[in-house]
């Protein structure tokens, strides 16, 4: 069935009886233009209801499964990390019907998408959208599955939701920068989880709406995450989003109404968070339009996304140059972005923390430019305090390039060495393997799953569960599923 897209501007018969704290309860001081749509809230809402499984083509099946195998890896690979260790226990103190990964317990939906999203989250391995600013999608895929086995959800049910998601969070980095004004993008997080866990759910048009207006409302998140010293949170503050998310869903369904209209109101999201934006729920994925899960890059390094491009500039760069020791300075040109996460503060060239270093491009190139690669190892203390590797960073200057950032939706990066002698090496990348125009395949997906689930199962037992993975679209029991992802005892 295709989405009726012309219906997307009117809600839904199931949302005609909003609660007095839709737009319409502020008729009165507010009264609505002629031809006035909706609020977005509502809008998204109507879009999240209508869409079905019938509209979305194979290859964005195929695209779902590619990031979930992807993203499951990123999470079991991190597994026996100390912060993920931390929110699992926390998790693992409630007993509900939502599998925490890597064991055989549950917890609750919510408590589940928390600590599941950060495992996926903490090496800063999966995958990556770059819009107006940049954000990682697949970090909704913990609360999809979390709220898809609570309600015992077919396999398809998950696809969708997981569609939702991605479509929601990115067509809003696309249309507001919160960025600018010093907000977290987990803010985008909200709504986009929120309409994922509500149509598992099966909430209604009207419900759908409530969720976000609860979500948005409470759950603001500082950009301080992301400057200066990195903290643990770096790597959870999406989880979180998500955990609220969820369970803003649960209230919404129990028929808790939020503030409204949540963007357009005299003191909502657009006033106080990111400034006026054109968003139209009417153009996004669906029929004819492309679902923007194809825009989303999988990393093939374990760091931020503005680093990415460098680390294959750097690479080529030290292999033409031969011995380091010739290089008298580095340049390294990037985007507005970029420079401001990765290259602004004196932090990034003497990184305390793993979560600095791998927010940190000086750090970052040099590593690559010694070691040919970046790894979950480069980021071992002893690699971010090594000597040498320090004394290199001393070489090198960061700087935006207006003309890298004018390539808005890509991450590019300029690497040039100046060599003692004068002659210059420079390299250019404007995309990575992995990235949407270089998109990785199964076997290069299973690869990268195998890298980071390493050693933990049997060859055998890594190619069943990938087997299974594949096969999702065909699963009726998403428990027995996730059970398979069990680890032993002692990994």
């Amino acid at each position: 069935m295709k989405l009726a897209r012309r219906a997307v501007l009117r809600l839904a018969a199931g949302a005609a009886a909003l609660p007095a704290a839709s737009w319409a309860a502020d008729a009165q001081d507010h009264p609505k233009p002629a031809q006035s749509v909706a609020p977005l809230a509502e809008r998204l809402a109507v879009y999240a209801d209508r869409l079905r499984y019938e509209d979305i083509d194979a290859a964005t099946i195929e695209r779902v499964k590619t990031h979930l195998i992807d993203t499951i890896g990123c999470g079991i690979g991190a597994f026996n990390e100390g912060p993920v260790g931390i929110c699992r226990n926390v998790a693992l103190a409630v007993s509900g019907n939502a599998t925490i990964i890597g064991t055989n317990n549950r917890t609750t939906p919510e408590l589940a998408s928390f600590a599941n999203g950060a495992a996926f989250r903490y090496f800063d391995f999966n995958d990556t959208y770059v819009g107006r600013f940049s954000v990682h999608p697949s970090d909704h895929i913990a609360a999809c599955l979390a709220v898809a086995e609570a309600e015992r959800a077919s396999a398809r049910d998950l696809i969708l939701a997981i569609v939702i998601a991605y479509e929601v969070n990115c067509r809003l980095v696309d249309a507001l920068d919160i960025t600018a004004r010093g907000w977290d993008p987990p803010v985008m997080s909200l709504p986009a989880v929120a309409l994922a866990a509500g149509k598992l759910m099966k909430l209604s048009p009207g419900q759908l709406t409530q969720a976000v207006n609860i979500a948005v409302n409470d759950h603001i998140p500082m950009a301080q995450t992301r400057v200066q010293t990195l903290s643990d949170w770096k790597g959870l503050a999406d989880a979180e989003a998500a955990r609220n998310a969820v369970f803003a869903a649960t209230l919404a369904r129990g028929g808790l109404t939020g503030p409204a209209p949540i963007f357009e109101g005299q003191s909502g999201f657009f006033k106080q968070v990111s400034g006026p934006g054109d968003i139209d729920p009417d153009k996004f994925g669906g029929g004819d339009v492309a679902f923007l899960i194809h825009r989303c890059a999988i990393k093939p390094y374990p760091a931020v996304i503005y680093t990415q491009t460098a680390i294959v500039a750097g690479i080529d760069v030290a292999k033409e140059v031969g011995s380091l020791d010739r290089i008298a300075a580095i340049e390294i040109a990037t985007t507005q972005r970029g420079y401001q996460r990765t290259g602004s503060e004196p932090e990034k060239w003497s990184p305390k923390t793993r979560e600095t270093a791998d927010h940190s491009l000086p750090y970052i190139t040099a590593r690559a430019m010694f070691d040919g690669d970046v790894t979950n190892d480069s980021f071992a203390s002893e690699m971010f305090g090594d000597p040498r590797i320090l004394a290199f960073m001393q070489k090198i200057t960061v700087r935006e390039d207006p003309a890298l950032t004018a390539r808005v939706g890509a991450a590019p990066t300029r690497v040039t060495a100046i060599l003692a002698d004068g002659q210059r090496i420079s390299r250019e990348v404007d995309y990575a393997p992995g990235f949407s125009e270089r998109p990785m395949n199964r076997s290069e997906v299973e690869r990268k799953f195998r890298g980071n689930v390493g050693k933990r199962w049997p060859r055998e037992r890594t190619d069943a569960i990938q087997r299974a993975l594949w096969a999702i679209d065909e699963r009726d029991d998403l428990s027995r599923l996730l059970g398979q992802l069990s680890m032993p005892t002692k990994p």
